[in-house]
């Protein structure tokens, strides 16, 4: 949608100035990176970083300006879960209605990032356990190190593996076997192991993870920006869909982009034999 459509009222948004309280936010141009802010305690969440993140992925939905997003732990981990002192001890006294309400909003977390129209890439480092590693199995793309050690471990603590979409996304991404393996046994999966097993899409060295992920960011969102939010929206939307209808819905998302100035400006580069510049509208 063009900035100056009178539906931009409303429907747009600015994040010029957005200054979170749980976590640090920065934009590189048209790359917006995400940094849970706690390396003392290895970046543990608490009841206010999931609702302030989820809440930052819904609005994301109405920035044009961020393109990609890049999520990071400060040190050298990425993120160790829920904060033992913070969140797991209040939980164990809490009521079932208050219980509830606790895991939709971690859900919420889920949905808000799988919703967003950007492509989001987790790069791990270190830790990287329980909702951590949910966040990063709900990014679109992962970059990892040798020495990231990514743990579902909720039934170490005597919880189900089932937790935030764990169950259905994490089979789509390495199979049911292997992510029956991680659900069941808590174990760590090792950086080495996770790209095998197509958990992790690039592996690199420690000191080059976030020059690496905001590369590929950078890489993304440099291009048609709409044409990148709908094959999201089609990744996630066609697990629910039969083939005849994944395909009928293809159709329809392929026709809505050929309409789009950026298809046009692809075609016309490449007559001219230069290389597009994307715009996103």
């Amino acid at each position: 949608m063009n900035q100056q459509s009178p539906l931009a009222a409303g429907n747009r948004q600015s994040l010029q100035g957005f200054a979170p309280r749980h976590f640090n936010w920065e934009q590189r141009g048209a790359v917006g990176v995400i940094t849970l802010n706690r390396p003392q305690r290895k970046n543990p969440l608490t009841f206010e970083s999931y609702a302030e993140l989820r809440d930052l992925f819904r609005t994301l939905c109405q920035v044009d300006a961020v393109r990609a997003v890049v999520i990071q732990g400060a040190g050298e981990n990425f993120c160790s879960g829920g904060d033992v002192h913070e969140i797991i001890g209040p939980l164990t006294q809490m009521s079932m209605p208050d219980l509830l309400a606790f895991t939709r909003m971690t859900g919420d977390l889920v949905k808000a990032m799988r919703a967003c129209p950007q492509p989001l890439i987790a790069a791990i480092d270190g830790v990287c356990a329980g909702a951590g590693a949910i966040m990063a199995m709900a990014s679109d793309l992962r970059v990892g190190t040798s020495r990231s050690k990514t743990a579902f471990l909720f039934t170490r603590v005597g919880l189900a593996g089932c937790d935030m979409g764990a169950c259905s996304i994490l089979p789509r991404i390495i199979g049911q076997g292997r992510a029956s393996d991680l659900l069941y046994s808590g174990r760590s999966l090792g950086g080495d192991e996770a790209l095998n097993w197509g958990f992790l899409n690039r592996l690199v060295a420690p000191e080059v993870l976030l020059d690496t992920s905001v590369q590929w960011a950078q890489e993304i969102a440099a291009g048609p920006s709409f044409a990148h939010a709908m094959t999201k929206k089609m990744l996630h939307q066609e697990w629910a869909l039969g083939v005849d209808e994944a395909i009928e819905a293809e159709a329809q998302a392929q026709a809505i982009c050929m309409m789009t100035q950026d298809f046009h400006r692809a075609y016309q580069a490449f007559a001219a034999k230069q290389k597009p510049e994307f715009k996103g509208d």
